[in-house]
C-alpha cells in the first residue's frame, strides 16, 4: 500500500532523484579531489613526485667537462632516499655509510659496465675522482 501511495504522489520520483543528485554529489566531490592532488602533483619536481609515491629517484642535473683537459669533468646528481635503500639492498652500502659513497659505488659500476659494454679496459685509469656533496641528497663528482 505505501508503494502505491508514493507512487500516486511521485513520492518514488522524488526519492530516486534525490538519490540520482547523492550519486553524482559523490562522484563531484571524488573528482574535484582526484583534480586536486592532479593539481597538486603537477607542481611537484620528478623528485617529490617518485618519494610521495615511495619510488626510488636518481637524476644527472648537470654535466660539465674541462675544456682543456676532456678526461675532467663533473656530474651532479640528485637522489631521494628510497634509491639509497635500494642501493643498499643490491649491496653498495650499508647503514652508517655516507650517501655519496653509496652512490659513488654504484656510479663506478655503472661507469665499468659502459666500458665494458664498449670493448674498453673498465679497470683503465680514469683520472682523479672527486666527491663535493651540495647538501642531503646531491653532490658534484668530479
Amino acid at each position: 500500500m505505501k508503494k502505491l501511495i508514493k507512487r500516486w504522489f511521485g513520492i518514488d520520483q522524488i526519492e530516486e532523484n534525490i538519490k540520482t543528485l547523492k550519486e553524482m554529489e559523490a562522484k563531484a566531490v571524488a573528482s574535484a579531489a582526484e583534480a586536486q592532488v592532479a593539481e597538486q602533483e603537477a607542481k611537484m619536481t620528478p623528485k617529490e613526485r617518485a618519494t610521495e609515491r615511495g619510488e626510488s629517484y636518481v637524476a644527472v642535473l648537470d654535466t660539465k667537462v674541462n675544456k682543456d683537459n676532456p678526461r675532467n669533468g663533473f656530474f651532479e646528481l640528485d637522489w631521494n632516499d628510497y634509491f639509497i635503500a635500494d642501493l643498499k639492498k643490491n649491496g653498495y652500502g650499508f647503514d652508517g655509510d655516507p650517501e655519496e659513497e653509496i652512490v659513488d659505488r654504484w656510479f663506478r659500476d655503472i661507469v665499468r659496465n659502459m666500458l665494458g659494454e664498449e670493448g674498453l679496459d673498465p679497470e683503465r685509469p680514469a683520472g682523479f675522482i672527486n666527491v663535493t656533496r651540495i647538501n642531503k641528497n646531491k653532490s658534484e663528482v668530479f
